[in-house]
């Protein structure tokens, strides 16, 4: 039976490399796969997809106007799996879109993406997952002390984090870290400078 899947993590989780290499395994076997992402996600253009490990593929690009339901079903080649990345920034409309893909078609689509924002509270595109998901899986990462982490950290140009502003704001190791939620508490109040991944500290 088809699912609708959401695997989410904070930054840094290897989401997107998860997708592309569930990608590369369907097609291992013949098996054809829609890759789709959300035109927000503006960070290596506007056709492509790519992880910070280096892997690539072409991909479909989904605005919020994007009927993905009508879409899918005008596509005229065959389609076993969608794969949808950076999923928290479709629209609720679009989550019911995949979902209908699922209920519809009986194709599996598997959507990854962040749960939360820099302050801890949950995307759109999320929240509808979270209420209409067959699975929900979370893919962990750490904080630099060791623990778990669950907070999107968005550190602005001083080290500093950042509480307040839109709630989309690219960026990737040069804005947003992946911290346990006591060492972002700690980083607010003591307001400690944070060290982001690949740069040095001041």
């Amino acid at each position: 039976m088809a699912k609708l899947y959401f695997k989410y993590g904070a930054m840094g989780s290897s989401k997107t490399a998860q997708a592309l290499i569930t990608k590369y395994n369907y097609e291992e076997n013949d098996m054809q796969v829609w890759l789709i992402k959300p035109s927000a996600d503006t960070r290596d253009g506007t056709d492509i997809l790519r992880s910070r490990i280096g892997l690539t593929a072409g991909v479909d690009i989904m605005t919020p106007e994007t009927d993905i339901y009508e879409v899918f079903s005008a596509r005229q080649a065959p389609c076993h799996i969608v794969i949808a990345d950076e999923c928290q920034f479709f629209t609720p409309e679009q989550i019911d879109q995949l979902r209908a893909i699922v209920d519809d078609k009986a194709v599996p689509v598997i959507c990854y993406g962040l749960r939360t924002d820099f302050q801890c509270k949950l995307f759109p595109g999320s929240r509808r997952l979270m209420e209409v998901a067959d699975t929900i899986q979370e893919i962990k990462t750490v904080c630099d002390c060791g623990v778990k982490a669950t907070v999107n950290a968005r550190i602005d140009g001083n080290g500093y984090i950042v509480t307040e502003g839109e709630q989309v704001v690219l960026g990737g190791n040069d804005s947003y870290i992946a911290m346990c939620h006591r060492c972002w508490m700690q980083g607010i109040r003591e307001r400690r400078k944070i060290k982001l991944h690949g740069q040095t500290q001041e």
